[in-house]
């Protein structure tokens, strides 16, 4: 599937980004929409990924502490390399802006794919919105 990501700020990404968090993470995750829909998109770097024809499929988001966080692709779009395609472009930019290191909370289920893109677990599993994470850890 051939993808362009492009960058932005939460008030020119919005509009296509959280209707994809929205469906991901509250519809099929359960996740109360107000903690996925935190005050903190304000201050990221924020990646979505879309198709040939300009439907958003994936978003990502790159916080001011060089977390990455809200990693999201569309059950119609998984398994397709988006999440991958999103996850370097969003280390691209932390590297970019001289960040060290990228921080991630990652549900565990997901920790596969993390490991196979560099990053290392840290530490012991805990809960976040119901829903087991591991923190993992990437060194430039």
């Amino acid at each position: 599937m051939t993808t362009t990501l492009r960058f932005g700020d939460w008030a020119a990404m919005q509009a296509d980004a959280k209707p994809i968090r929205m469906e991901v993470f509250v519809q099929e995750q359960n996740v109360p929409a107000d903690l996925e829909m935190d005050d903190r998109d304000a201050a990221c770097l924020h990646a979505v990924a879309y198709d040939a024809g300009g439907k958003p499929l994936g978003t990502g988001r790159l916080l001011p502490d060089g977390h990455i966080g809200r990693m999201a692709v569309l059950r119609s779009a998984r398994g397709a390399g988006i999440g991958g395609a999103i996850l370097k472009g969003l280390m691209e930019k932390a590297r970019g802006r001289g960040d060290q290191k990228v921080v991630l909370s990652a549900q565990t289920h997901a920790a596969e794919f993390y490991l196979a893109h560099g990053f290392a677990m840290a530490g012991d599993v805990f809960y976040e919105a119901g829903i087991p994470h591991i923190e993992m850890h990437y060194e430039f």
